[in-house]
């Protein structure tokens, strides 16, 4: 049985031009970001008691640029999810990735940090062993939580508040090769585990961001 995601999927990251690339994303991928949406936003909404709404990278400030990684994201509001904690789950050309995002363009980043660091022992306990942080979207470089300590965590969190651009999120990263295996079926039920379990974490951060 092949997977949800195809190797041709992956590969669309190897396409030249933007234009070009950009046919490939919206043919190939941007399809199965809909269906994998219209089926983990609404359980989302229940989890989180907010009406959830599926956004999909459409890349429209690219001029030149062909982009090397493309999204959908989750958030409780029609118009945006940058500027509020959100869900993601999209893919690079060696892996795919599910993130709870907290990103460089968050109202109050600094007191969502702040109140993060002051309940560092209720995230650790919510962070999956076999998951990654990453400090910036853009980029495909993640630690993996295994590979972590408590005092390399505690300075990601402490960069995000002190750091401008600095960004927390926290998932889960598939390697291509294994991605491929996945079948819808699978792919829905662990977007869900891991936007589940971090729950807690994207609590935090709306929580602090709705308080007057």
């Amino acid at each position: 049985m092949s997977g949800f995601f195809s190797k041709e999927d992956f590969e669309v990251f190897n396409i030249e031009g933007l234009d070009e690339r950009m046919e490939g994303i919206r043919s190939h991928i941007q399809p199965k970001f809909q269906e994998l949406g219209d089926q983990t936003v609404p359980v989302l909404s229940e989890q989180t008691g907010e009406d959830m709404h599926l956004h999909i990278a459409r890349h429209l400030r690219r001029s030149v640029n062909p982009p090397d990684d493309t999204w959908m994201a989750a958030a409780p509001s029609k118009r945006g999810y940058k500027k509020m904690p959100h869900f993601q789950f999209g893919l690079w050309g060696d892996h795919l990735f599910i993130w709870t995002a907290f990103i460089y363009e968050l109202p109050r980043k600094e007191s969502i940090a702040k109140t993060m660091i002051e309940s560092f022992d209720a995230i650790m306990k919510v962070l999956p062993e076999d998951g990654s942080i990453s400090s910036d979207h853009t980029k495909k470089e993640a630690k993996k939580i295994r590979e972590m300590n408590e005092g390399d965590i505690l300075h990601v969190l402490e960069r995000f508040e002190n750091v401008k651009k600095a960004e927390f999120l926290a998932g889960r990263r598939i390697a291509a090769s294994d991605a491929v295996e996945l079948s819808k079926e699978e792919l829905v039920e662990l977007i869900l585990q891991t936007w589940t379990e971090l729950l807690p974490l994207y609590k935090i951060g709306t929580r602090v961001q709705q308080a007057v």
